[in-house]
């Protein structure tokens, strides 16, 4: 399919346990629910949701940003419930040097299940077989251990790490950088 043809409709990705899907308005309840929580903004470069419509918000970014073909960001729905626990996907893609950056967040009543690793494996195989990328690409907090393990059992590799490269929360901090690169 390569990077130009993946932005014409939706892609639709399935795991074991999850449909990966375009999130819709009707989801912003479900990540308000996790979004307002400390624990889950922790290392995230987002201040921690306080009314729902901030949740409303970020599904119109994710969607302008997939019109734009700039990113693509999935709906983790549990097949057996219909609930979005979380989203994963690639932003900051580069079409000419066939690279993207993933990122993702999970519910925490969710976290250490080996969910999130079954979800961005689902994900690394669209990018490189359906969409053709290289690189993928991770930036996370150096202190947040659970991404990395997300990172290690998805096959990334650490690279090393970019000094004071946000600003979160008002404080420059650093940022990891891990990638995974297509096996020929």
């Amino acid at each position: 399919m390569g990077l130009e043809n993946v932005f014409e409709q939706f892609p639709l990705l399935e795991t074991e346990r999850f449909s990966l899907r375009e999130l819709k308005t009707e989801d912003a309840p479900h990540l308000f629910g996790y979004f307002s929580q400390d624990i889950v903004t922790k290392y995230y470069n987002l201040e921690n949701f306080t009314e729902e419509q901030q949740a409303f918000d970020l599904i119109n970014k994710f969607s302008q940003g997939f019109i734009e073909k700039r990113q693509i960001r999935w709906g983790a729905e549990l097949k057996d419930t219909g609930k979005v626990v979380g989203t994963c996907g690639f932003h900051a893609i580069d079409i000419k040097h066939f690279k993207a950056e993933i990122g993702y967040e999970l519910h925490p009543d969710y976290w250490g299940k080996g969910m999130m690793p079954e979800i961005t494996k689902a994900i690394l195989r669209f990018g490189f077989g359906t969409m053709g990328l290289n690189r993928i690409e991770a930036l996370y907090h150096p202190n947040n251990e659970q991404s990395w393990n997300v990172l290690k059992k998805s096959g990334f590799e650490y690279e090393g790490t970019l000094r004071k490269r946000w600003l979160d929360k008002g404080k420059f901090v650093d940022a990891a950088i891990a990638s995974i690169i297509k096996i020929p």
